[in-house]
């Protein structure tokens, strides 16, 4: 019994999860509800209430989740690079991370409203710091495939986050310009090769 309990729960768990994609997708995430999200999950405010606090929690849980999903995507994108192939390299790991117009409309929107509550604020940095501390090794260590040091980790994740967050921009700001693409992708690489050095010979 208490497993059926569990396993029930995590399904009106997603349930919310999956609602609250769509909900904050179509109205903002200013502009949800906790009654929208219920009603699209056809679940009763209870059954919100006994998952999460707040929309502030759902959407974190979100974020959580789908960060999980990046990093498992990240990994098995890099897991078989080729040394002698590193353009094909970054283009996995960019494909890994696709733009998605919805979900940056939601963090966008989320990022302002966490900027003006201090609390929150704190939550959010502490919780994009886990993610970068969990993604850095893993670029890091495909880098050492390809025969390249890195020797502030801290310094190339800067510089990767900051690419990440203006390109995708301009991406979705000109979805029908491949050069906004290809320059994205070439922006990374000149990043990679800017914060890592190549490894001494044996």
């Amino acid at each position: 019994m208490p497993g059926t309990v569990t396993k029930r729960r995590a399904r009106t768990r997603q349930r919310l999860l999956d609602a609250a994609l769509d909900v904050f997708a179509e109205v903002g995430f200013g502009r949800s509800t906790v009654e929208q999200v219920c009603e699209r999950a056809g679940f009763t405010r209870g059954a919100f209430y006994s998952n999460f606090s707040s929309l502030d929690e759902l959407f974190l849980a979100l974020w959580e989740e789908r960060s999980a999903r990046l990093l498992g995507d990240v990994r098995r994108a890099l897991a078989g690079i080729d040394p002698a192939d590193p353009d094909r390299a970054v283009r996995a790991a960019i494909a890994a991370a696709p733009v998605d117009d919805a979900w940056y409309r939601i963090t966008a929107e989320f990022t302002a409203h966490a900027l003006r509550n201090p609390g929150l604020r704190r939550v959010m940095a502490a919780r994009e710091q886990a993610i970068r501390d969990a993604i850095l090794p893993v670029l890091v260590a495909a880098l050492a495939r390809l025969g390249r040091r890195v020797d502030d980790e801290d310094a190339l994740g800067d510089a990767l986050v900051a690419v990440h967050d203006g390109t995708l921009v301009q991406v979705l700001l000109r979805p029908d310009d491949a050069g906004a693409t290809a320059r994205r992708e070439a922006l990374f690489r000149n990043v990679l090769d800017a914060y890592s050095t190549p490894m001494e010979s044996a």
